[in-house]
């Protein structure tokens, strides 16, 4: 493949059977590959023809490099485009944004076809959005996992509410409210991957694919896509899973109750002994009150939604995010200033109404929902 200045590499590998493997790689390594408009652009309408070429066995989604695949949606663009009206109105971008992005989301998980993506280093945010819908998953010893959007006033989106609603125990809000990383052990754990294979046999993954006989074949081309990257895993050393090792304490902080019962044993956390629980106690404290809020409430609708249905409810709420104030400070506070000190709007769980988390939800359009013909 060719360095190219596009923010996304197309290829195919030519297989023994003559049929081909369609190979998409992400490529703006400064910004660790986050996921931009025009990325989504390129990607969506790729995927598409991919899956009605009855030559194409199955596709792979990669990254250059060796930092990232995807550590998160490209959400300074949108922060500027914010702040640059008045309060309370949404930029069109915006819309466009999360519309499509949640297409191609859905897209992936809808797949016909074997689709492999190598989840390596950071995959964060839209990176979890990008994968998540994969046939084959691909963790490495050094991925790190998270959906850290309470830092930025967001909330688990790209299909985030659907997927973290349905974890092991109470896994899935403990992550929203405390965006800890995970490793590859935990993302085993969660159901977050499937395989765990070092980076460095990536190489010899495009290689067993081009020396494979394909089927055209969903189910049989995905029984030996799953052979061949458990071969490529044999004997991989990972490290320790802390979600593994601290999930009876994770459920009993956060309990059956609410958000309010919650929160202190949470915030106690900060001053934990162990390293992993004291950061993830940390940051739910410094987090936005709207995010924990939302979060929580999108989790529990989920869990009776359709991914379909998710994905139309989470463009709601995306939209509504930036109708209001935290997503923009955040974003400012985080990575455009760096200040790392973000105002939020309300600054405290107590102040945060079921009235506001109400008006993050309603629809901001008119006629159809724009994801309407998501099934």
């Amino acid at each position: 493949m060719t360095t190219s200045d596009q923010p996304v590499l197309f290829d195919t590998i030519t297989t023994a059977s003559g049929h081909r493997f369609g190979r998409a790689t992400l490529n703006a390594p400064a910004s660790l590959h986050a996921l931009s408009l025009a990325m989504v652009d390129l990607l969506d309408p790729q995927l598409k023809a991919w899956a009605d070429d009855p030559q194409v066995a199955g596709v792979i989604l990669d990254a250059t490099g060796d930092k990232a695949f995807c550590a998160g949606g490209d959400v300074v663009g949108l922060c500027h485009a914010i702040r640059a009206l008045p309060a309370g109105e949404v930029p069109p971008i915006a819309h466009d944004f999360f519309e499509r992005e949640y297409r191609l989301d859905h897209r992936i998980h809808t797949y016909p076809k074997p689709f492999v993506c190598w989840g390596h280093g950071f995959v964060m945010g839209g990176g979890i959005g990008l994968m998540a819908g994969a046939s084959h998953r691909v963790a490495t010893p050094r991925t790190r996992m998270a959906m850290p959007e309470i830092n930025i006033g967001l909330y688990p989106d790209v299909g985030g509410s659907w997927i973290l609603s349905r974890l092991p125990g109470k896994t899935g809000a403990f992550l929203a409210l405390t965006g800890a990383h995970l490793n590859a052990a935990d993302a085993l754990f969660a159901g977050l991957a499937d395989f765990a294979v070092p980076h460095e046999r990536h190489a010899d993954l495009l290689q067993g694919i081009a020396a494979a006989s394909w089927a055209g074949e969903r189910e049989a081309d995905d029984a030996q896509l799953s052979h061949l990257l458990e071969r490529l895993g044999q004997g991989v050393a990972l490290p320790a899973s802390p979600l593994r090792t601290h999930f009876d304490r994770i459920n009993a902080v956060i309990g059956h109750d609410r958000l309010s019962d919650m929160a202190p044993r949470l915030a106690a956390l900060a001053s934990d002994s162990d390293p992993w629980l004291a950061q993830a106690g940390a940051t739910f404290t410094k987090g936005s009150p709207t995010s924990a809020a939302l979060s929580l409430e999108m989790l529990r609708r989920a869990r009776l939604l359709s991914l379909a249905d998710t994905f139309r409810l989470e463009l709601q709420a995306s939209v509504g995010c930036c109708a209001h104030p935290d997503f923009a400070e955040g974003v400012r506070a985080l990575l455009v200033d760096k200040d790392k000190n973000p105002r939020w709007q309300p600054a405290t769980l107590a102040e945060v109404t079921h009235e506001w988390i109400a008006d993050h939800l309603r629809p901001r359009f008119t006629g159809p929902h724009p994801l309407a013909d998501l099934t």
